[in-house]
């Protein structure tokens, strides 16, 4: 199995080369799924219905969040109705959405779990990845080996640390957050695929996604300022991971990074 994965979605500019790039990558590369983060797609934090749709128009198959996940009040509409969109697993009980979900690939490939989880460092402290992890990836397995999971967290120790926990019971842990593609892709000993981040789809001349100016005058005053999705262009990350059908190990992991044309 063959899996695109591509890093947070920012706003318009990575909206855009979604849908410029997007098929270009699926003809070329043929994955059997996409995945794309979204939790900044709508003019940078959160997900609005219309987003999403162009999201899915562009080729994503599934959605994941993180801790934009509530910015746009909107998604309480329709998170619990879309069963392709899922948000951090690790939310306490009663949140709304869902936090993995089980794709159905094409006729004579197995199903492909995608599992969403959320880091403690540097975050909100919701309730712990990796027990959560533990409870998502029994379950999943009963219903396929090809398990997915994106862990959108800041520290790269939780991150890695994450990986070598799931180590051997699951295809691949992607991180993302930081929008910024790391060079650390590898396949673990056991046979989980690993990157700390996938990078970001989206304005490439900008700070994590934002217009600069607007950054570096936030550090020099530190004062509050109201962010601006950069412009100009942009650019396309993320990993292409195949596994095997039988055992849902990794065989390969490649990083993506294309700019618009």
């Amino acid at each position: 199995m063959k899996i695109l994965f591509l890093g947070d979605v920012v706003g318009r500019p990575g909206r855009r080369i979604l849908k410029d790039a997007l098929p270009r990558l699926v003809r070329s590369l043929e994955p059997d799924m996409v995945i794309a983060n979204g939790e900044n797609a709508a003019a940078g934090n959160g997900l609005t219905e219309e987003t999403a749709r162009e999201i899915y128009s562009a080729g994503v198959d599934v959605i994941t969040m993180g801790n934009h996940t509530w910015d746009k009040k909107e998604i309480f509409d329709f998170i619990d109705t879309d069963p392709h969109l899922i948000r951090p697993a690790n939310y306490p009980p009663g949140t709304p959405g869902k936090g993995w979900t089980i794709y159905e690939s094409r006729a004579g490939k197995p199903r492909i779990a995608v599992i969403n989880l959320m880091g403690r460092v540097f975050l909100n402290a919701i309730e712990c990845p990796f027990r959560m992890a533990d409870i998502l990836v029994e379950e999943a397995r009963k219903q396929t080996p090809i398990i997915i999971v994106d862990f959108h967290a800041e520290a790269t120790s939780e991150k890695i640390a994450m990986g070598w926990h799931l180590d051997g019971r699951v295809s691949a842990v992607v991180g993302t957050h930081t929008h910024v593609q790391t060079a650390d892709e590898r396949i673990l000993p056991l046979g989980t695929a690993y990157i700390t981040d996938a990078g970001m789809t989206g304005p490439r001349d900008s700070i994590l996604g934002i217009k600069p100016d607007i950054i570096v005058r936030k550090f020099l005053t530190q004062m509050p300022a109201r962010f601006e999705v950069a412009e100009g262009i942009a650019q396309i990350n993320g990993v292409l991971i195949q596994t095997d059908d039988q055992t849902g190990l990794a065989t390969e992991i490649c990083k993506i990074n294309q700019l618009s044309i």
